[in-house]
């Protein structure tokens, strides 16, 4: 620690939380852990291979599901140094700079899996809507210019978060409130003014959510044009398309908006409770999107 001045001293080190009540059993805990980052890198890598040697698969919905292949590998490596400490080695140590750095990582492979999702349903609504145009709107070039935007906007997006946090003076505290960095989480240790980065993870987050209206809405117009379809087999084949991208979408929507819930309006929230969503929130949806596409395709 490094003193600011007689009453302030200046942290040096932010310590990630443990599960409170099972430390005795972490060594435990880890073996599942590491089954399910094992299994999500592998299977996200068996996606990107397959899709890659198979001519049959190069059409724009597998370009997309490359694209969100390779968010969910990211999410998983951005994580793991810090769980792995904690659940085999007990060491919830982290440097500032590390930690920025890896809430820079997370937040920007997550608004990138978000975007992807968010153009995935309108794949799938132009696919229903107008397939006898479909493969002369999506090409190949569109598709790879929509991959390289959303790799841009996202790294822009995020990339002010690190340099606002490390602006800041962390004094008092030092306990972070999951088992890995998140930016509402760093700026609430904070004891100089966070209100910059306040409104901007604010703005941020309202990015993020608005992908998941603009999802909403694209299945509407989904819906409408199914419904407007004369067969009732002919109305179930064109649902039927969109059924692993509604279970990726849930999957992966589903703990955010219930960890930014608790976080903004929890005032007795359980910490348990708080941490297990944290952990589904990075460990769940790598893990089930392979095996959504997998069953489905």
């Amino acid at each position: 620690m490094h003193t600011l001045n007689s009453s302030k001293i200046e942290i040096t080190t932010f310590f990630l939380i443990e599960i409170p009540g099972l430390e005795h059993v972490h060594i435990w805990i880890s073996v599942p852990i590491c089954l399910m980052y094992l299994v999500a890198i592998l299977g996200n890598c068996t996606i990107l291979f397959v899709i890659r040697v198979e001519p049959s698969l190069h059409a724009p919905m597998y370009y997309f599901l490359c694209m969100l292949a390779v968010s969910d590998v990211g999410l998983s490596f951005s994580s793991l140094p810090t769980m792995l400490r904690i659940f085999i080695f007990n060491a919830t140590g982290i440097s500032p700079n590390a930690c920025f750095a890896q809430e820079f990582f997370i937040h920007g492979f997550t608004d990138r899996e978000s975007s992807v999702l968010l153009v995935m349903s309108f794949d799938r609504f132009l696919a229903i809507r107008n397939p006898l145009r479909y493969s002369s709107i999506l090409t190949n070039v569109r598709v790879a210019k929509m991959g390289l935007v959303f790799l841009i906007k996202s790294v822009l997006l995020v990339l002010p978060f690190p340099f606002t946090l490390k602006r800041l003076t962390y004094c008092r505290k030092s306990l972070l409130s999951h088992s890995y960095c998140l930016h509402q989480d760093v700026m609430k240790l904070a004891c100089s003014d966070n209100t910059v980065n306040f409104f901007y993870g604010f703005f941020v987050a309202l990015c993020m959510m608005s992908d998941s209206g603009f999802i909403a809405v694209s299945y509407v117009f989904i819906l409408k044009t199914v419904m407007g379809i004369g067969s009732n087999k002919e109305r179930l084949k064109g649902l039927n398309t969109c059924v692993s991208h509604i279970c990726a979408v849930l999957i992966f929507y589903v703990p955010i908006i219930a960890l930014a819930s608790m976080h903004r309006f929890g005032k007795h929230k359980s910490p348990m409770a708080m941490i297990l969503i944290a952990d589904i929130f990075l460990l769940v949806p790598p893990l089930m999107n392979p095996i959504v596409y997998y069953v489905k395709t």
